[in-house]
């Protein structure tokens, strides 16, 4: 009797030590929470997906995403297409004026249709609640559940005629394929199996690490340095509604983003033909030839301007809200001076304008190198 005891003890003892051993071995999958530095008075809300918290990991992966010529499925060197093609670091994240393949920032895809609008910079996204595009066609609240964030802008990116052509399954199939990415998937997401849905969200994040804010004007506002009496003098002309009026749209001295991320008829026509402007999306008469008003962070570098790509310098801008504004039927209320033309700014007030604008400008995000194509890709 002892003896069946003594085995019984023993078999019990074996099967729990292979049980706690099998535990032991048991790898949790927990990626490091990125974590953004904002300085004074940046919001503290950001749009982040539940679904997709931002991850030191997912940042890397999308990096790597962001840069990868074969993100649309292909590997032949005449369609190796990214999302850097039309984004440049260099241009804000924007396509640029200076594009070497685009010309005069009109972006077209692999099949050579070129887009319905010139490149919106990705700069600040993570602070965009209002929807993304110059139409705002993608729209978190929207009940679409194709049409909503960041991840499914990458999704139509990849897919659409008129950008990378891509197909959904070949691009995971053949990034599965690729050495190093798997492990770059289990890393960010938990799996070495790759899936569009990770892409997308991988990307996203990345996306929403883009953030800009050291500007000469920020550190102004931090009071690391002074500005220029020029640039001073811009920011008053900006900020007042007697001066040249900016702040309405862009954003008064309290918003550091530089825009609203609303929507509105700016003044540019009085006839408004079938476009894809915010119309299109709301449906609402009031919103013809409304389109959103872009973050002037970096904009010295985003041209061509406006929806269109009508105006290539700042200065052209600048000239238009002096004194070609036009008193469309349409127009939005907070274009006040438009029933005289524009603000009617004079020469030394445009040029101050011009400075305080330029003040904008971040050089440590246009050449940070997290958010610079990578020396290599994982397969090499």
């Amino acid at each position: 009797m002892f003896s069946r005891f003594k085995y019984l003890f023993l078999s019990l003892f074996l099967l729990f030590s292979a049980c706690t051993n099998r535990q032991d071995d048991v790898v949790v999958f927990k990626p490091t929470p990125y974590s953004f530095n904002i300085p004074f008075p940046f919001p503290t809300e950001m749009n982040i997906p539940a679904d997709n918290p931002m991850t030191v990991e997912g940042v890397k992966l999308g990096r790597y995403l962001f840069y990868d010529g074969r993100l649309s499925g292909r590997t032949q060197p005449d369609s190796m297409m990214c999302c850097a093609t039309c984004h440049i670091q260099s241009n804000n994240f924007e396509a640029g004026i200076n594009h070497p393949i685009f010309h005069g920032g009109f972006v077209h895809g692999i099949n050579g249709q070129q887009l319905d609008h010139v490149v919106l910079p990705l700069v600040n996204l993570v602070w965009n609640f209002s929807g993304y595009g110059w139409n705002g066609f993608l729209y978190q609240e929207n009940q679409d559940e194709n049409f909503r964030s960041i991840e499914d802008f990458v999704r139509i990116a990849v897919t659409a005629q008129n950008e990378l052509m891509g197909d959904t399954t070949n691009v995971k199939t053949l990034f599965q394929q690729i050495d190093g990415y798997p492990e770059l998937f289990k890393q960010a997401f938990g799996s070495e199996v790759v899936t569009f849905d990770h892409i997308e969200k991988a990307i996203a994040q990345f996306v929403r690490s883009l953030v800009s804010t050291d500007s000469r004007f920020d550190k102004y506002m931090r009071g690391e340095l002074q500005l220029t009496p020029s640039e001073l003098n811009g920011y008053v002309l900006f900020t007042t509604e007697n001066g040249a009026d900016c702040f309405h749209c862009h954003g008064s001295s309290g918003n550091p983003l530089f825009t609203t991320h609303k929507f509105y008829n700016n003044g540019k026509d009085t006839v408004f033909p079938a476009q894809p402007d915010r119309f299109s999306v709301t449906g609402d008469e009031m919103d013809r030839g409304a389109y959103k008003a872009p973050t002037l962070r970096n904009v010295a570098l985003s041209a061509p301007y406006m929806h269109d790509g009508r105006f290539k310098t700042i200065d052209e801008v600048i000239d238009f809200y002096s004194n070609g504004v036009q008193l469309a039927t349409l127009i939005d209320p907070l274009m006040h001076h438009a029933i005289r033309g524009g603000v009617q700014l004079t020469q030394s007030e445009k040029s101050d304008l011009k400075a305080f604008i330029v003040s904008l400008q971040d050089d440590s995000f246009l050449s940070n190198p997290y958010f610079s194509k990578p020396s290599s890709f994982p397969d090499e």
